[in-house]
């Protein structure tokens, strides 16, 4: 497909490589039927080589995972009435019925209203994928916070994915998303003959690390060799740079998708009622309804977080009823109902890059801002 490029946009994104925020960046937006722009800039890949990001490079898209897969395998399952927003985690996880989160709903998990915590290093605290599950179910949770972004719920929700499918989360997806849209780039655990391909991430997960150590998880020297294996110290690159989906063989509801911008962009399409094919147009509803209450730290709907949160990343010309999802390796997406328009902003900050990474929020913002008016130019 040809594509336009914005000038200012590749301004902006070259400045933040050229500072050495960023190593690449591939952008892409627009809408289903009309014109799209897009353009890749800078390397997917400094060391230990030198490889240009090119429009099909595949990006490790971190908590993207979360909307893209999880939310929308959920969505669908709400959508055939399988289960409901008011479901509760006992009612399909028998597991879960001696526990505090058995009267858990499935709404709670996609709002991250659940009282659970926002991370814990999985892969310390349980023996295997399947001890992930007893885990977090063990997990104290704390009432009355509201939203606390957090993995574990996501997490459990694909636990629950998996129950309801009898397949792992990355063979339901495959089987009810990825094979459905006709994608080819798009997976959990990529073949290792893409390899030159996909965009690097950090060295070793060192953020991951010194989050270990700093909250007391790293005494004695048995935690201190699991870290080793599943934090890894070298080149990550080609396998999913999170601890706990690297742990889970790759394949978790909160991270573990890989995928390229154009393929992104037609998984984002399926949020939106004109453009979906595995929901019915009326589901789509889910996406645009704030279901937290008025104070809350932020206004989300089922998986997403809505533009009207404080200080999101949506800049300042999206329609308050749109939605969106970051992940920690630089990735982004928003899309604008009522614009029915998408925007896509894939980077791999986390590679050749020293600690503390870069807050890039504020680079996001400014994207959607020019990508925005590059779309009113064109109506």
């Amino acid at each position: 497909m040809d594509y336009l490029q914005e000038k200012n946009i590749n301004d902006l994104l070259l400045e933040r490589i050229a500072a050495g925020d960023l190593p690449s960046a591939v952008y892409l937006f627009g809408r289903k039927d009309g014109q799209k722009y897009a353009d890749p800039l800078g390397n997917a890949v400094v060391e230990p080589e030198l490889i240009v990001a090119k429009i099909d490079t595949i990006y490790d898209l971190a908590s993207l995972t979360k909307v893209l897969v999880t939310t929308l395998l959920a969505a669908i399952f709400v959508d055939r009435g399988e289960i409901a927003l008011d479901t509760r985690l006992a009612e399909v996880l028998v597991e879960s019925s001696d526990t505090g989160l058995k009267d858990t709903t499935i709404l709670e998990l996609a709002t991250h209203t659940s009282g659970l915590p926002a991370w814990r290093p999985l892969y310390l605290l349980a023996d295997s994928r399947e001890g992930v599950l007893d885990v977090i179910l063990e997990t104290p949770l704390k009432s009355g916070q509201g939203v606390v972004y957090s993995d574990l719920n996501f997490i459990l929700l694909a636990f629950v994915i998996e129950k309801l499918t009898g397949k792992r989360i990355d063979e339901a997806a495959s089987e009810m998303i990825f094979r459905p849209l006709g994608l080819k780039d798009t997976s959990y655990r990529p073949a290792a003959s893409l390899r030159h391909r996909i965009a690097a991430s950090e060295r070793g997960n060192r953020f991951e690390r010194e989050t270990c150590e700093s909250e007391g998880y790293l005494a004695g020297d048995e935690a201190r060799k699991r870290a080793d294996k599943w934090l890894r110290k070298g080149q990550i690159w080609g396998e999913v740079h999170d601890g706990n989906a690297y742990f889970m063989d790759g394949a978790a509801g909160h991270a573990g998708l890989f995928s390229t911008a154009e393929e992104t962009f037609e998984l984002a399409s399926q949020f939106l009622a004109n453009t979906t094919t595995l929901l019915r147009p009326e589901s789509c509803g889910l996406f645009t309804t704030k279901f937290t209450g008025d104070g809350a730290a932020e206004d989300r709907s089922f998986g997403f977080q809505l533009a009207t949160t404080p200080e999101s990343t949506a800049g300042s010309r999206l329609s308050p009823q749109s939605f969106g999802h970051l992940g920690f390796t630089g990735t982004s997406l928003w899309i604008d109902p009522v614009k029915e328009a998408i925007f896509i902003l894939l980077t791999n900050r986390t590679h050749h890059h020293e600690l503390p990474l870069v807050n890039i929020n504020s680079v996001r913002r400014r994207f959607h801002d020019l990508a925005f008016a590059a779309l009113e130019r064109d109506s």
